[in-house]
């Protein structure tokens, strides 16, 4: 298979997948198997641009997202919500509503509203719906209301035929339990979730997420572990300029892993609470307490700070029942029932 420089995808391609030939996969599959891994992930982004197959074009869009690619995907969405079929109308509803909610562009109420309005009766597009709710509950820490949705997937994927799709699908599932498992405390489990994602997924931004929880996941066990995923997700965020990723793995992740377990020789950080939580690794407690001062305690995990600069209990206990009755977090609750427990009677 030959490609000119004008011509990035062949028209033979193009006019057998609208005949329904080739399948998103099987096209997939001989890009793979003909050119570098560059050449077939450019081809693949725009052959999902060029198709005329209403099937390929709702496929290409999840491939498009689950592979970080979200400018071609917008592309994708907007030639999708003036086809002529309405079932590519609602999967680019849904994706625009995906891409919004990545940009921040609506509230979590106004977003799950918006879902409301689309109505269907495909399984893989009502599994669509279902993940950006479970990517809205996560980030308002409404894990009961994430657990709600995730039995909901079990139901939904028994009904979906396309392998395709079941493979992207199960990527985000696998996500989406280890976020589910870790803050349950069920970590074995958890991790179990996260390595199958690593090894099924070449998104950086998905790697970068998971390394950086795994790195989280071996808080109560070694400092090493921890540090390994923490250092895997900076090295990705650095080798693709995600500059953002970049400062939150150094100023905010890495200090807070290093403080944790007293590893704080030469670490420095911008943020101010991870500023306190250095010093109290240090035993300098006055000085965190100074810092934290400076800042709203606004999240259990600054009420954390705040207690252990204070070697208060009472703090440190309305820091452990916040991450409880807030954000039902079993994990990242056992930091201050531990330190209350290490202060004794």
């Amino acid at each position: 298979m030959h490609f000119s420089k004008a011509n990035l995808m062949p028209n033979s391609i193009i006019t057998m997948t609208s005949n329904n030939q080739y399948t998103l996969e099987q096209v997939l599959q001989v890009l793979k198997q003909e050119h570098d891994e560059q050449t077939a992930d450019r081809l693949a982004r725009n052959f999902c641009l060029q198709t005329t197959s209403n099937e390929i074009s709702k496929k290409g869009m999840e491939f498009l997202y689950m592979n970080g690619y979200y400018h071609d995907l917008q592309k994708l969405i907007n030639k999708n919500k003036v086809s002529d079929c309405i079932s590519n109308q609602k999967w680019a509803a849904v994706y625009q509503v995906t891409i919004d909610r990545k940009y921040k562009r609506y509230s979590p109420s106004e977003t799950i509203k918006q879902l409301g309005n689309i109505v269907t009766d495909e399984p893989a597009l009502q599994c669509l719906i279902e993940f950006v709710k479970i990517n809205i509950y996560h980030s308002m820490n409404d894990y009961s209301q994430f657990g709600n949705s995730l039995e909901k997937q079990q139901y939904l994927f028994e009904k979906i035929e396309d392998r395709f799709l079941l493979s992207l699908f199960q990527i985000r599932l696998n996500q989406s339990l280890f976020v589910f498992y870790l803050i349950r405390n069920e970590v074995i489990m958890a991790r179990k979730y996260a390595f199958r994602v690593l090894n099924d997924t070449t998104c950086p931004k998905t790697k970068i997420n998971v390394h950086t929880n795994l790195g989280f996941s071996y808080l109560f066990d070694t400092y090493f572990q921890g540090m390994y995923h923490m250092s895997e997700a900076l090295k990705i965020a650095k080798k693709n300029d995600f500059q953002t990723d970049v400062a939150v793995t150094e100023q905010r992740n890495i200090p807070f892993l290093s403080a944790h377990f007293k590893k704080v020789e030469g670490m420095t950080t911008t943020d101010k609470s991870e500023q306190a939580h250095i010093e109290i690794a240090k035993g300098n407690n006055a000085k965190a307490e100074s810092i934290l001062s400076e800042v709203p305690i606004d999240s259990p995990f600054k009420m954390y700070y705040l207690g252990l600069a204070k070697q208060d209990k009472h703090i440190l206990l309305q820091s452990y029942n916040s991450f409880i009755e807030n954000r039902s977090d079993y994990f990242f609750s056992r930091l201050p029932l531990q330190s209350i427990r290490e202060m004794g009677a």
